[in-house]
């Protein structure tokens, strides 16, 4: 589908897929050619100071670091970005080749660069002014404030801001509410407020843009160099490359270009559109039907963000939350993504069969001949995991791997990081942290107002009551406390993006697990994976608008078809919560008790892909997929009477669907041909 927009005589066609990315991904303008170059500049020299702090850090200290780098970002945000959401059709830019900055734009970066540099004029000075602060002190944070709520605004919407706004509100006005309401605090004037947001280390300059600025970045940093020196391609080339012809290879290349690509894009959504653009025509060919085609393809880039060796970005912040390394959060992943790919193949199995799929084309190139040749690009990842498992700090393993993927480039003529293509990776690194770095910085009004007034531990009391409210076994409790917390986190997550959502569950739901008895990783990974998943979810589902776009399926048929795809991903994590044997599938416990959870856990996949996917030896009826669903839940509980009765129900299932398979193809003849 194509929409024409006309302005100043001019006309150009927008696609689905751009009018779908306008909607959902607030692209960067696009910028005049000249003005892009020093853009770019700017962003590369950033990208160089990041990568030279990590061995020659600042003698100041983190937080002087922080402001440098956020007056370093925050303009080039609120430049690179548009200032107010004009409908496709009505926007004169998008006729347009260029979209620059006005006046209006280039003033407030001017005043972001002000604000953000003024702590440097007496930084010890302003430190130590933190509980009186002057009155410059608070117009200053109040600017910048403002200009970072724009610019959060302008790379991810209205949500997060207007949060934001709400939590300023409490912490000014709690101070009215009853003194007997379990969220009365004593109330805090606006100098206090602005102090803690920009003086204090749980505000702008806290962990969230401290993640940002020394983890996040260096990871974008990264794939940008994996990018420019031809990973991606090499890794889309080997997936199509790796199977043979069958009727599921296409499903299974589109899963495995997903998961090794997603180490170089690091987003879920841009992950499936990359991928989407470029196997949506062999899925086409190969049968499957729009909609299906799409749900897979986002439930392959959503499984990129979910799995080692990347993760998502929040997944920096669990390991400075929990103060563990990210080597240790990579493997509380590890079980998890196995379980998640394992519900996915069962699912491209399944389908394959309903919607009759043929071969697809088989690649031209050999997949062997390609390792041979190409296969030094696995070196750099693997060079991240070595480095931290001997307790290499991530941002200098990160950095290591960006040296060595640059030295390696120079094996290919083709991809060499010479002169423009290295100054487009380091270009390109800082590009793509811009609107996390928003996020990051505006989610440190969420986090230092529910530090000042205390509010998580009043918000997790609360929750913990409402439970308590209807029953009074403790097991009942916790579960309707997790099935609370799981459609907060997700409903959270429909309006703002992945970090931001993970940032306010962690602060509010977390202590609400943790009263509970949920250990801090459980409870982390818990709201880690439902924020991921929140990019699936129905009614908005990021990434399953993007890929209807591209396949042109419908759209909400699109989003329960990736639901299906990743519904082991929603239920699994219930199981780290629910019982202490769930802690075996975060690499918690000794080696054969993790091995037989892994087990009983594949077996309760293999039911939930029953009941979505409706195919056992032959397509099931409704009997089978009704006992499928107490059988999963039951294995997914991981209590060893649980696991009994859940076995005895699969079973059945299976012989209820053999005795159909039976009656269909007749006694004499053979099973069905695969």
């Amino acid at each position: 589908m194509t929409v024409s927009a006309t302005s100043g005589g001019g006309s150009a066609t927008l696609s689905e897929s751009e009018l779908a990315e306008y909607e959902q991904e607030k692209p960067a303008r696009r910028l005049h050619p000249a003005l892009d170059r020093v853009i770019s500049v700017w962003c590369a020299v950033i990208s160089i100071g990041v990568l030279v702090q990590v061995f020659f850090p600042l003698p100041a200290g983190t937080q002087f670091y922080l402001v440098i780098f956020l007056a370093a970002v925050l303009p080039i945000t609120l430049l690179c970005y548009r200032g107010w959401h004009v409908p496709p059709l009505l926007n004169p830019f998008k006729a347009r080749a260029t979209d620059n900055p006005g006046i209006t734009d280039w003033v407030l970066a001017a005043v972001a660069l002000v604000v953000c540099l003024y702590p440097l004029l007496d930084f010890d000075g302003f430190l130590e002014r933190r509980q009186t602060p002057t009155t410059l002190d608070v117009l200053t944070g109040a600017v910048l404030l403002v200009l970072l709520l724009e610019a959060c605004r302008r790379t991810t919407g209205w949500v997060l801001p207007l949060v934001s706004l709400v939590f300023i509100a409490y912490a000014y006005y709690g101070g009215y509410l009853p003194y007997t309401w379990s969220l009365a605090h004593q109330g805090f004037n606006f100098s206090a407020i602005i102090a803690q947001f920009t003086m204090g280390t749980a505000g702008f300059y806290g962990t969230p843009l401290g993640v940002a600025a020394s983890y996040i970045v260096l990871f974008t940093i990264y794939g940008a160099v994996l990018d420019y020196s031809g990973a991606g391609k090499f890794f889309i080339d080997l997936s199509f490359a790796a199977f043979k012809r069958s009727r599921t290879a296409p499903g299974r290349t589109v899963t495995l270009a997903g998961f090794l690509l997603g180490s170089v894009s690091g987003s879920g959504t841009a992950t499936a559109v990359s991928l989407g653009t470029v196997s949506w025509p062999i899925l086409r060919r190969a049968g499957y039907p729009p909609e299906p085609a799409g749900g897979m393809l986002a439930a392959a880039g959503i499984g990129a963000i979910l799995s080692p060796p990347t993760l998502g970005a929040a997944a920096f912040i669990i390991a400075e939350f929990l103060q563990v390394s990210y080597l240790t959060v990579l493997g509380y992943a590890v079980i998890p993504t196995i379980l998640y790919y394992l519900g996915i193949l069962l699912a491209i199995e399944m389908d394959a069969r309903r919607h009759g799929t043929t071969e697809g084309e088989a690649s031209t190139q050999s997949a062997w001949k390609l390792l041979k040749r190409f296969s030094y690009h696995f070196l750099s990842l693997f060079v991240i995991i070595a480095f931290m498992a001997v307790d290499v700090p991530p941002f200098k393993a990160v950095v290591y791997a960006v040296i060595i993927q640059f030295a390696q480039s120079f094996l290919d003529r083709e991809h060499r990081l010479t002169g423009v293509p290295l100054f487009k990776a380091l270009a390109q690194g800082t590009r793509s942290v811009l609107p996390v770095v928003a996020t990051c910085a505006t989610a440190g009004v969420i986090v230092a107002v529910t530090t000042q007034t205390g509010l998580g531990l009043n918000l997790a009391a609360i929750i913990v009551d409402a439970a308590k409210g209807l029953t009074d076994n403790q097991t009942v409790v916790l579960i309707l406390t997790v099935v609370l917390s799981a459609f907060a986190v997700l409903i959270l997550g429909l309006a703002v993006p992945v970090t931001a959502s993970f940032i306010i569950a962690a602060v509010i739901i977390a202590p609400a697990l943790v009263q509970l008895g949920v250990t801090q990783p459980e409870a982390y990974m818990f709201i880690f994976y439902y924020a991921v998943l929140s990019e699936v979810s129905p009614p908005t589902a990021l990434a399953a608008v993007a890929t209807s776009a591209i396949t042109g399926g419908k759209v909400m048929p699109t989003m329960w078809q990736a639901w299906k795809y990743t519904l082991p991903a929603f239920l699994v994590p219930f199981a780290f919560v629910l019982t202490d044997n769930g802690a075996r599938l975060l690499g918690q416990g000794s080696l054969i008790g993790m091995v037989w959870t892994l087990a009983v856990s594949m077996l309760a996949v293999a039911a939930l892909a029953v009941v979505t996917g409706g195919w056992i030896a032959v397509a099931t009826g409704w009997a089978e997929r009704v006992i499928c669903i107490p059988a999963s839940l039951l294995l997914l509980y991981l209590a060893p009477v649980t696991i009994a009765l859940g076995i005895g129900l699969l079973v059945v299932a299976v012989l209820v669907n053999l005795v159909r398979r039976r009656r269909l193809t007749g006694p004499t003849k053979g099973p069905a041909a695969p």
